[in-house]
């Protein structure tokens, strides 16, 4: 038979079989980076080919997370399997449209705080998937733009208030940022035409630094929001992406390796295994990225310290 056109020897579903999964996206499906190519490969590993025995019904939200209800139940309307959502809006979305369909999400930042599921080991009812511990990614954030720049005495925290999942990143950065001596200013931003205004706000505000929240409107949006924040000389930290556009710092996970994870669950899932008896997965590890060429545009010396623990230097 021919090349590597169908799924993996051994691995391919029941012939016949198509299954049907859905996508419900916040943001828009021509991300860059998009989640959902993540997602197409992690299932073609598992032997689930789009277009051969797999079906992926799409809902994009386009960074308005009003639609999200409409769409988690036009996707319960479409007969799908499973469906699959990232973030807290998109999971609660899903949540509220279906007790019995089974919900993968991930990329969510506390899912017991958000009051998705009641526990990480055991989340019961019909969701599952990963979480990467939001709050503690937030604080450590705010440690490292301390350690880059001791000098530093007054940040920003820029978030996205119409995300339910906002309550504790920001109350973690401010704890964090007590101990460092560091007062933090939270900017709300609800779309990309806010951005401009609202950095001219922290130039009035005379921060020195922005730290940004991993909302999906943000980061769909943070190669604006690295630009802005360089334009006006402030040092940025936000997930791994953002150092790669152009902004300071990106310590955070790697998205598209947690999508493509999430097929691992999915398969589970059709082959029988309950949600409510697969734990939450936590991220374990994080990557931290440094843009020395950035660094030099703001006149910025960087410690020995922060140039060792780098994972990555852009030079």
């Amino acid at each position: 038979m021919g090349g590597g056109a169908g799924p993996p020897p051994g691995r391919a579903q029941q012939a016949g079989k198509v299954t049907r999964i859905g996508f419900l996206g916040s943001g828009f499906a021509s991300s860059k980076g998009s989640p959902a190519a993540a997602l197409r490969l992690g299932l073609r590993d598992l032997g689930y080919v789009e277009g051969v025995n797999l079906v992926i019904v799409y809902r994009w939200a386009e960074d308005k997370y009003e639609r999200l209800p409409a769409l988690a139940a036009e996707l319960v309307r479409s007969n799908v399997e499973v469906i699959l959502t990232h973030g807290t809006p998109g999971t609660l979305a899903a949540k509220q449209a279906t007790t019995t369909i089974p919900i993968v999400m991930t990329t969510i930042g506390d899912p017991v705080a958000a009051g998705v599921v009641a526990h990480v080991a055991r989340p019961g009812r019909n969701i599952t998937g990963q979480s990467f511990f939001n709050p503690e990614l937030s604080a450590k954030r705010i440690e490292l733009l301390k350690e880059t720049s001791p000098r530093m005495t007054r940040a920003a925290f820029l978030f996205n208030p119409d995300n339910p999942g906002i309550g504790l990143p920001p109350q973690a950065v401010e704890i964090a940022a007590q101990f460092l001596n560091v007062e933090v200013q939270q900017f709300p931003v609800r779309s990309r035409d806010e951005f401009e205004s609202t950095f001219e706000k922290m130039e009035q505000a005379h921060v020195e630094a922005v730290e940004i929240d991993d909302d999906a409107m943000l980061v769909d949006n943070i190669g604006a929001i690295a630009a802005s924040a360089t334009k006006r000389r402030l040092l940025s930290i936000g997930g791994k992406e953002l150092a790669q556009v152009g902004g300071l710092i990106g310590y955070g996970v790697e998205y598209s390796a947690m999508f493509r994870r999430t097929a691992v669950f999915i398969d589970k899932i059709l082959k029988g295994t309950k949600p409510a008896d697969l734990p939450i997965e936590q991220a374990a590890k994080f990557e931290f990225v440094l843009n020395l060429k950035t660094a030099k545009a703001l006149g910025l010396d960087i410690p020995t310290s922060i140039l060792l623990r780098a994972d990555q230097v852009i030079e």
